[in-house]
């Protein structure tokens, strides 16, 4: 499909879906699965064939039912209303912009948004393990209560999970932080030379956290897309910063952060 024509209307439109979501999100308590959805959709991106990305592709049954989405067909229906009320709106930009409102509803850092991207029509022959390094953490990682159902794991990273700041380092740091959720891979993050430096800045600086966050969700939101306004950043170039760069990859470690989200499941199924 061919991308669509951002025009006044279009630009329109988006801001009023911005708006919907803004009160949807406030409204359902759904900022977790929003933010997923979006990571999950665009997360399909591979760098070496240049496909998948954020297209909208993770509404179709093939996509939403496979292991690693279990739960995300609710943030597609709540969508629904948004998309028939804003019809020229993608579900790629859609998608992307709920995820982007999800954090600033949290009060989580302005993340820039570009609309135009385009949809898929097709289904993807796909493996969810794509290059994009956030998206091997999975499930667990994507939300701020991890799900039995699906995750395997059942629990909350932090005190406040619907707040957006960097008390998820804070509690890293903390030899025993009860009642919290502590896997392997959060240990990980402590034992690794790169990534602690990392930890111990984010716990130590929030607007640093806020700042590198931003750019870090920008450039996931637009793999698979170059938009007019940021023609450097096309999906590889992004894919490289996020799966290469000692930087980029940890930054994209720290992206979980905004998995402190908590989803309000009495408000979402």
């Amino acid at each position: 499909m061919a991308a669509p024509v951002v025009d006044a209307e279009y630009l329109r439109q988006v801001e009023g879906a911005r708006r919907d979501l803004r009160a949807l999100i406030a409204s359902k308590g759904c900022a977790p699965i929003m933010l997923r959805l979006a990571w999950h959709d665009a997360g399909t991106y591979d760098a070496k064939t240049k496909t998948g990305g954020a297209n909208g592709s993770i509404r179709h049954e093939e996509e939403y039912t496979h292991g690693s989405n279990a739960g995300l067909k609710i943030a597609i229906d709540l969508l629904e209303p948004i998309k028939r009320k804003h019809p020229n709106i993608t579900y790629a930009d859609l998608y992307q912009l709920a995820g982007v409102v999800a954090v600033e509803v949290t009060g989580g850092p302005t993340v820039d948004f570009v609309p135009g991207r385009r949809v898929n029509e097709m289904t993807h022959q796909f493996a969810r393990e794509k290059d994009v390094f956030l998206m091997r953490r999975k499930d667990c990682f994507s939300q701020g209560k991890a799900h039995p159902e699906r995750s395997g794991f059942d629990g909350a990273w932090t005190k406040e999970p619907l707040k957006f700041d960097n008390s998820y380092f804070l509690e890293l740091l903390r030899e025993e932080s009860e009642g919290l959720l502590k896997l392997p891979t959060d240990r990980a993050l402590l034992e690794d030379p790169e990534f602690r430096r990392f930890v111990d800045h984010y716990a130590k600086d929030e607007d640093a956290f806020f700042k590198d966050y931003a750019e870090s969700h920008k450039k996931l939101s637009e793999l698979g897309f170059a938009p007019r306004s940021s023609a450097k950043s096309d999906g590889s170039t992004a894919a490289a910063t996020l799966a290469q760069s000692a930087f980029g990859v940890a930054v994209a470690a720290a992206v979980v952060i905004a998995g402190y989200l908590y989803e309000s499941s009495k408000k979402t199924k």
